[in-house]
């Protein structure tokens, strides 16, 4: 049978486009259909329907915004979510660990399979297939296969919702990295500092890196076009911080970038790159200036 994919959004759309030109037989759903195009044009078949992704393909990857919309696209807690029967469900976005394992415990009941594999990665990873896959649950050897055209690698976490878990401790260094980047390109240009120059410095030493580069390069030349949304990196320090709280861990950094983002957010920045997370920066040295 064929896989189905559910949800073509930043990431979704560049993950299943290099499943179809891979070969794997996809049928495919988004709430815009606009959006299936692109995979149609890449052999896939589009579905009018979730349900008709889960009755035509016996393994289905979601890559879907939240808990709200993977509540709503499964029809979970109505008759209909018995879709999930004798199927792989495969969810890749990021949702607190809790709902994931809330949403294994159901498919479960329903007699279906359960696989949490979110990725680590940005826009350009994913049109790449250069993005890492975190694999927890109780078909992983089955899906494992199935992520080779999207990650350049996989790692298994073990039970669900160790792979979750992973996926917050990788974005709490991303998000603060990230912010420290931003901080760093404003203090360098408040000083006087030639912006390429700090960034060919950057690039040059220990710290570099390919998120430096090309965090740096897009902060140099004020490129907010989204690879990770504000918007999207506030709702993942929003779970981080939560999972932090819940049995006492200190997150010092992650609180300070968790309120900078929310005021980029509040600044109008929320469809913009992670990135312009410097303009809260700007905003702070502008109130105190």
């Amino acid at each position: 049978m064929r896989v189905g994919f559910l949800g073509l959004g930043v990431m979704g759309l560049p993950m299943a486009r290099n499943l179809a030109e891979a070969g794997t037989p996809l049928v495919v759903w988004s709430r815009t259909p606009s959006r299936c195009e692109p995979l149609r044009d890449a052999g896939a078949e589009v579905a009018a329907r979730p349900a008709d992704v889960f009755a035509a393909a016996s393994t289905v990857l979601m890559m879907l915004a939240d808990d709200a919309a993977i509540d709503s696209v499964l029809a979970r807690g109505t008759p209909e979510f018995a879709m999930v029967t004798d199927r792989t469900v495969v969810h890749m976005g990021t949702t607190s660990p809790e709902y994931s394992r809330r949403l294994e415990a159901d498919i479960q009941a329903a007699g279906g399979r359960y696989v949490e594999a979110p990725v680590s990665g940005s826009r350009v990873p994913a049109a790449k297939g250069e993005l890492v896959g975190l694999l927890a649950g109780d078909a992983v050897d089955e899906v494992r296969p199935l992520l080779a055209p999207m990650c350049h690698e996989t790692f298994d976490c073990g039970a669900v919702p160790n792979a979750l878990l992973m996926k917050l401790a990788v974005n709490l260094y991303l998000i603060t990295m990230v912010t420290g980047l931003a901080e760093a390109v404003h203090f360098a240009a408040r000083n006087g500092l030639a912006a390429r120059l700090f960034e060919a410095v950057l690039a040059a030493g220990p710290m570099a890196s390919s998120v430096s580069r090309g965090k740096a390069a897009k902060l140099v030349a004020g490129d907010f076009d989204v690879q990770a949304s504000i918007a999207n990196v506030l709702e993942n320090n929003r779970l981080v911080a939560e999972a932090a709280r819940r049995n006492g861990t200190a997150s010092p950094l992650l609180d300070v970038c968790h309120a900078l983002f929310g005021e980029a957010v509040a600044l109008g920045h929320g469809a913009s790159d992670m990135v312009a997370v410097l303009r809260a920066i700007e905003a702070r040295t502008e109130v105190t200036a």
